[in-house]
């Protein structure tokens, strides 16, 4: 089964499909872009890689096959000859998450209880909540769709932030925002209210060559065919030489220390520069014109949106008096306040789904 390609679907933040089919197909896929994610085609090493290497992708699922059911009885027993065993160990519990649409078999509880039997009594593998391994079942015009959920916890969760701040910016949606704006490691990039540091380390990562999931785990370590030797492998390599600076700045020192110590376990603590002050007191950094982003407060979440109006139009004097050369960049659900800074705004980027709230990517060219 490892040296057959399969379908892999790489789940997305939705609306930032496209800029993740780049980052796939930068790393040697051929991404085809679907509602809510991209599908490569590889093998268990794709999957292994996929995991350890995206940066804008939540999850990956590997799709393990599957066969058409017309009723329940059906289900059961075809479920009971699919081969798990190739898979999941019988000592490593598993959980089953079903979705039926517009088939005979409507009942989506129903399906989960005949499958998760069939797995528990042939394999022998427990059934928990809980469990580390997932498998997503897709009951669509009668035709059943066996995918792995190979990732666990999501991608954002790189393994090195213990702190984080109010409103984060989650890391896939950092790097994809980042990509979206043209960054390739070489620009120095600044956050003026970086919060935790998110865009200001995930910008280090990626210009320092660091591998996304180097310091985390993930479910297909839990898998039957789990290699250990190969994905060792995979999770090395060569740390470059980074030629830019990377910056971040918020009125909050707390946020600063923050930032500070998941800097350090992230591994660029050397290539970073955070300081508390306030956006009026932002200095322009004593280098090449690179890359503002900043996902400032939009008034749905934190507080109200009144006084915003005025700090979006500070931001943006700042911004048009003293970063010269530099391209802006701001994530926010308000069109509103994006124009308060008064910024020749490009025409804005995709909607995205971030925490219940739509935003969008607003960014101009060269100041």
């Amino acid at each position: 089964m490892s040296d057959t390609d399969f379908d892999i679907f790489l789940v997305a933040t939705p609306g930032l499909e496209a800029p993740l089919a780049a980052e796939a197909a930068a790393l040697g896929w051929q991404p085809v872009i679907q509602p809510g994610g991209v599908t490569i085609r590889g093998t268990w090493r794709d999957v292994w890689r996929a995991n350890l290497m995206l940066r804008g992708a939540t999850r990956v699922l590997a799709r393990i096959g599957g066969f058409r059911a017309m009723h329940l009885a059906q289900l059961d027993k075809r479920a009971r000859k699919f081969p798990w065993a190739d898979l999941l160990r019988p000592d490593v519990p598993v959980k089953v998450e079903t979705v039926c649409r517009a088939s005979k078999i409507y009942h989506a509880g129903a399906a989960t209880q005949r499958i998760e039997r069939a797995i528990s009594e042939e394999l022998g593998a427990p059934l928990a909540a809980d469990a580390p391994i997932t498998i997503k079942v897709r009951i669509e015009d009668d035709l059943v769709t066996f995918s792995i959920d190979t990732t666990g916890e999501s991608l954002h969760k790189r393994g090195h932030k213990e702190a984080v701040a109010k409103a984060p910016m989650r890391e896939t949606m950092a790097a994809m925002f980042l990509a979206e704006m043209g960054f390739n490691g070489s620009q120095p990039v600044l956050d003026p209210m970086c919060g935790s540091g998110t865009f200001v380390i995930e910008a280090a990562e990626m210009a320092l060559g660091l591998i996304a999931g180097r310091s985390r785990g993930f479910a297909f370590q839990h898998l039957a065919n789990h290699d250990l030797a190969a994905i060792a492998r995979l999770a090395t390599a060569p740390r470059r030489d980074a030629s830019a600076r990377f910056f971040g700045s918020d009125r909050d020192p707390g946020a600063i220390r923050m930032s500070h110590a998941n800097a350090e376990r992230a591994g660029v603590g050397g290539v970073v520069s955070f300081e508390a002050c306030q956006i009026a007191d932002r200095q322009c950094p004593d280098c090449k014109p690179g890359i503002v982003i900043v996902n400032p407060p939009y008034g749905a979440r934190i507080g109200n949106k009144g006084p915003l109006f005025g700090l979006h139009a500070q931001m943006g004097e700042v911004f048009r008096t003293r970063f010269q050369g530099w391209r802006i960049g701001i994530v926010t659900s308000e069109a509103g306040l994006a124009k308060a800074t008064g910024l020749p705004w490009q025409a804005p980027g995709p909607i995205v789904a971030h925490g219940g709230l739509k935003v969008r990517l607003w960014q101009t060219g060269p100041l």
